[in-house]
């Protein structure tokens, strides 16, 4: 797979949500706003899953209008551009509800033969 075609991009989203949720499971929002380490590395997770987001042209990004592109690529912006306060519980419920149908979403969106 070239690194230009989308679905590399897909399967990175794929991957980097995955890890952010098993990084989180069985942790509580508190765990994450008092472990440094775990929250650099949910919020570093997020921020990738965002970037990936924005390299998806916008002619595949519109074949899969249930997936929220704008508010994905919004959240890493919000995350890099506003490195000096990050809401833990924001990110918390990113990671805990959001990604998780996502994770579902691009499961769907990547062909098997890809997967």
């Amino acid at each position: 797979m070239s690194r230009h075609d989308p679905f590399v991009r897909l399967h990175h989203m794929l991957d980097y949500a995955r890890e952010a949720v098993a990084m989180a499971q069985g942790k509580t929002a508190t765990e994450l706003s008092e472990n440094r380490q775990m929250g650099l590395a949910l919020t570093h997770l997020v921020e990738l899953i965002g970037e990936a987001a924005s390299q998806v042209p916008r002619e595949v990004q519109a074949r899969y209008p249930h997936t929220p592109w704008s508010k994905i690529i919004s959240m890493r912006n919000r995350l890099i551009h506003g490195y000096d306060y990050v809401d833990h519980d924001i990110l918390w419920d990113t990671i805990t509800h959001d990604l998780p149908p996502l994770i579902a979403e691009l499961e769907k969106i990547i062909p098997p033969e890809e997967s």
